[in-house]
């Protein structure tokens, strides 16, 4: 039985391959290329993986990074496609979900989003509710960095406090697009925020997500 990760992996695979190497992404300095690196090594090079929330294997991370994005584009597509070694713990169903399902949606939208002609996907109900709890659970890690306070809120009303504070502005739309706001992605994200003009203006400048 396929797996929200496994579409959202092959998703962004194809993505990839349509934009080419060479276009631009919503990682800031990064081009496809270096995005596909980034997937392969999160998910096959755990000695240097660590770099990602570890300050001292930076250096290593972004050095095995960089030799994976000389790899020639192919290759970097088709590892993504096929998944981890069997020997890794990403290639078990369960920890695959919890571990890929968001960050490979949110990195597909990095490709999608930022080419010009981009259009919104139409998410079933099931894997927006996926995306919601997601966001529910992590609202206040990624919100922490917020200059002001911060509320989530779907359609339907349901919310996620993501920062404590005053001023409060508050984000409405649909659970995929409050993912990539809170992720960061707030100039790409479709979302409607309330709150005083210059509270807003400062959660748009400031630095959400990981």
């Amino acid at each position: 039985m396929s797996t929200h990760a496994k579409r959202e992996r092959l998703l962004l695979a194809d993505l990839l391959e349509a934009a080419g190497p060479e276009a631009p992404t919503l990682c800031e300095g990064w081009r496809t290329r270096d995005l596909a690196a980034h997937v392969v090594v999160r998910e096959r090079r755990a000695d240097a993986a660590g770099g990602l929330v570890i300050g001292a294997l930076k250096s290593r991370l972004e050095r095995v990074q960089a030799e994976f994005a000389a790899k020639p584009y192919e290759e970097l597509i088709q590892l993504i496609r096929t998944g981890p070694p069997r020997f890794s713990p990403m290639s078990l169903k369960q920890i695959d979900e919890a571990a890929n399902t968001v960050e490979f949606f949110i990195h597909a939208e990095d490709v999608r989003r930022a080419q010009p002609d981009w259009s919104r996907r139409e998410l079933d109900p099931v894997f927006a509710d996926v995306l919601w709890s997601h966001t529910e659970k992590t609202a206040r890690l990624l919100g922490r960095r917020s200059p002001v306070g911060l509320v989530l809120r779907r359609p339907d009303g349901r919310t996620a406090v993501a920062h404590k504070g005053a001023p409060v502005v508050t984000v409405t739309g649909e659970p995929s697009e409050l993912l990539l706001f809170a992720f960061g992605r707030q100039d790409a994200a479709d979302v409607q925020a309330e709150g005083e003009k210059e509270a807003v203006d400062r959660l748009h400048r400031s630095e959400l997500g990981m």
